[in-house]
């Protein structure tokens, strides 16, 4: 399978470990800046290896070269103007998160890949911890039988070095804040978990520490589901001194289960009224991860190429990128309008925050 990267940053590096794990074909690689191609290539002992082309126009790069996957890994603000060239040159993606900056843009990421019957997944590759496959195993199986209530708790911490590295940070145009960048993985799994369907949002924002951006660094938000539970989620960059904890915690009338760790790879608490011997095992696992990452973009990759092969929809599609999206995006309508929002969300984009604090 002939693969090409846009995008050389920060996250491209899972991105080539998963095209390296999956044996893909590394046909292209593309950024604007020559100097990141060569340090990631470099990084995984591929800079020398024939065959890799480098290219600072993605464009170029599709029309030279036979391609049936790309990988999006640029700053957010352009994931759905390169995804949407993708699609339209029938070349099936892996967008990160978030997909798109608005909803429309998504929904015509959802409509194009449709109509030109090109794959789409959404790059939320916790879906893939273990842990994770636990809990959502527990879900379809019933065992946490109605559910109560759920929660999501993002505490990590970002200096200012981090956002210096790149200036498309933090800005309403090609990033969001705290909610869009780093807490939008735990907003996608509590959604995924708690029943999808989604009455209204209630969320506050706000710039504690990082004035220097134009986005928030802390957000809450409570959410009513059509099923009738409720969730609370927290998503912060304030923490001090350093990444504290990504925890999911899910409430039904026979279970109850924490996940934590720094990036959900991690079961707390597990505790059901049908115990069986499996689930002790599951008590205190723990799915080591060399950054907070975690290591859910070879799945991730693994999953996408056999959709592709066995024509079907990847695991974690265009539909589950827009409902992440769809909920952070209701929470800043929210803050901007300061009233419980409706959904489904029609029309909103992080640009219209723009000027809120």
């Amino acid at each position: 399978m002939r693969y090409a990267l846009i995008g050389c940053g920060r996250i491209s590096t899972n991105h080539v470990k998963a095209v390296i794990d999956n044996s893909l074909d590394f046909v292209a690689v593309c950024d604007v800046n020559p100097q990141h191609m060569e340090q990631v290539l470099k990084k995984h002992g591929l800079e020398s290896k024939q065959g890799i082309k480098r290219y600072t126009d993605y464009k170029k790069m599709i029309k030279e070269n036979e391609l049936d996957l790309i990988g999006i890994a640029t700053e957010s603000g352009i994931h759905a103007e390169i995804a949407i060239y993708c699609i339209e040159h029938m070349i099936n993606v892996i967008i990160e998160k978030p997909m798109a900056m608005s909803i429309e843009d998504a929904d015509r990421i959802i409509e194009l890949s449709t109509k030109n019957d090109v794959k789409v997944s959404a790059c939320h590759q916790n879906r893939f911890n273990i842990a994770v496959q636990e809990m959502r195993k527990a879900v379809d199986d019933g065992r946490f039988g109605k559910l109560s209530h759920g929660s999501v708790h993002v505490r990590w911490n970002r200096n200012r070095d981090y956002y210096t590295q790149a200036p498309w940070r933090g800005t309403w145009m090609q990033d969001g804040g705290a909610l869009m960048n780093q807490c939008i993985h735990g907003i996608d799994l509590l959604r995924w978990m708690m029943g999808e369907e989604i009455d209204e949002v209630y969320g506050v924002t706000r710039q504690q520490f990082h004035h220097y951006l134009e986005a928030e660094d802390i957000g809450m938000a409570v959410v009513k589901f059509k099923n009738g539970a409720v969730a609370t989620i927290e998503g912060t960059t304030n923490v001090f001194p350093q990444n504290l904890e990504e925890t999911l915690y899910l409430f039904g009338e026979k279970g109850t289960v924490k996940l934590g760790g720094k990036s959900t790879n991690k079961i707390d608490v597990w505790n059901f009224a049908d115990e069986s011997d499996k689930d002790q095992k599951n008590k205190g696992l723990v799915e080591e991860t060399s950054n907070v990452y975690g290591n859910g973009h070879t799945s991730l990759y693994a999953d996408m190429v056999e959709a592709i092969q066995d024509n079907r929809k990847p695991y974690v599609d265009a539909q589950a990128g827009k409902n992440a999206l769809e909920l952070v995006l209701a929470i800043y309508k929210s803050q901007k309008e300061g009233k419980a929002i409706k959904l489904p969300l029609d029309g909103f984009s992080s640009l219209d925050m723009a000027g809120e604090f």
